[in-house]
């Protein structure tokens, strides 16, 4: 194959480099791959690029640190770009660019590069494939099955091949809620990452959802007692979230594109035709409703969502918070005269962010009428409504007179555990009656 294959020279003695004959002439699209390469393997910085590049290119050009510079410039303060990002820049930067060779190849892992707020994030620095594999404790082999970045999942009905358990769930509107739960392998893998990588990350003030010392109760309270309340709802709220945006998110963290395309590979899914019935969203990788890491990567994609919807119901005189895909906001009399409008502008922002807000689940409540949010009461103080507490309490007492039948004790008592949290003296009541029943 001589003259016509590509001959590496020796390991140079960092062994960082591979030496490349000088005759060689290489196809365009592999000189910018590679130069694109030397750019992302480390620090952004302009020297720092000019070095990398110098030493692929086997020489500095005039030109090259004007190139770095404009580089610098395009990507600051921005999500780690990909490579072909960076390859689609240089075709833009030097269109008539002559290079005929590559000098030297760089081989060491790219470094840990995050966005400058997420500097402070304390995610380990995991900068290449094989650092990954030994971070999970697996082969490549189990690393790219359950990563599965080629949608191979997505393409066999046989079940033992698939990644997640499906479960198909009739919502009263007449849509469908698909239950994805992981297998037991992926869930070990995805609540390592939610541990170790996720959790580290910040959450916004609005979200009281999946967030460790904030519940529903923290999520009504700032609108108890308000002259209106608007209430909103998200549809499809976890199946938005695509497979690129969750890729972007550790991208985001710093992790080196190979990285960031597996971790996202691990928290998204592509569901079979047949079991989501055609749903687009659904067939697409997305952010499984049942996974560990999806309550945690929806909320930190949607944390610009949350800063624009906070300004503008500041800018309106109202309060904002955020339970999954339930949007609350309320406010005084100022709010009450444009709540209409006000509806609209949320709207517009939640399709700005690639969400959709289910309008038939719109809701303007004003103080002639029950405010209610998240199954809570919220007119003068947050408290149970009155149905659900009466039919609680008439199950308790059946079950203390003729026995619990085919009651769950845990059930009963989680149920009235979460009436104490939200009227200690209504659930003390039930308590005294559950105490009384005779369990087996």
């Amino acid at each position: 194959m001589r003259g016509t294959a590509l001959h590496a020279d020796k390991l140079t003695q960092s062994g960082t480099r591979w030496g490349i004959p000088p005759h060689l002439r290489m196809p365009r699209n592999a000189i910018l791959s590679a130069l694109a390469r030397s750019f992302l393997a480390g620090q952004p910085g302009v020297d720092d690029v000019v070095a990398r590049a110098s030493q692929t290119l086997g020489r500095r050009p005039r030109w090259l640190k004007s190139l770095a510079q404009n580089y610098v410039e395009t990507f600051a303060g921005r999500t780690r770009p990909r490579r072909r990002d960076v390859i689609d820049f240089l075709k833009r930067e030097n269109g008539n660019l002559r290079i005929k060779r590559i000098r030297r190849w760089l081989t060491e892992p790219a470094q840990m590069q995050p966005v400058p707020a997420a500097a402070a994030w304390d995610v380990p620095a995991i900068e290449s494939i094989g650092a990954l594999t030994d971070w999970l404790r697996l082969n490549p082999g189990e690393l790219e099955w359950l990563a599965d970045l080629r949608g191979l999942g997505c393409k066999t009905n046989n079940s033992k091949l698939q990644h997640y358990y499906y479960r198909v769930l009739a919502k009263p509107s007449g849509g469908m809620r698909l239950i994805e739960a992981p297998k037991s392998c992926l869930k070990q893998i995805q609540r390592k990452v939610l541990a170790h990588i996720l959790d580290k990350v910040p959450h916004h003030s609005a979200v009281h959802g999946f967030v460790r010392g904030r519940s529903i109760r923290t999520f009504v309270a700032p609108h108890t007692g308000q002259r209106v309340v608007l209430r909103m709802d998200l549809q499809d709220f976890f199946p938005s979230f695509t497979g690129a945006r969750i890729q972007a998110v550790f991208r985001t963290a710093g992790y080196p594109e190979p990285v960031a395309d597996l971790l996202g590979g691990i928290c998204t899914n592509a569901v079979p035709r047949d079991i989501c019935r055609g749903h687009a969203l659904y067939m697409q990788p997305h952010l499984p409703q049942g996974s560990p890491t999806s309550p945690a990567l929806a909320n930190i994609c949607s944390w610009r969502m949350d800063c624009r919807l906070a300004g503008l119901a500041k800018s309106a005189g109202a309060g904002y918070t955020r339970y999954a895909d339930d949007l609350a906001f309320s406010g005084g009399a100022d709010f009450e005269r444009r709540v209409e409008r006000f509806s609209t502008h949320v709207a517009a922002i939640v399709h700005e962010e690639s969400v959709a807000v289910n309008h038939r689940k719109t809701r303007i409540m004003r103080r002639s009428v029950r405010q209610h949010l998240a199954g809570l009461v919220v007119n003068d103080r947050c408290n149970i409504k009155r149905a659900d507490f009466d039919l609680l309490k008439a199950i308790v007492t059946n079950c203390a007179r003729r026995g619990p039948g085919g009651e769950n004790r845990a059930n009963l008592a989680g149920r009235i555990a979460f009436v104490e949290s939200i009227n200690p003296a209504r659930g003390q009541r039930l308590r005294r009656i559950f105490e009384q029943i005779n369990w087996p």
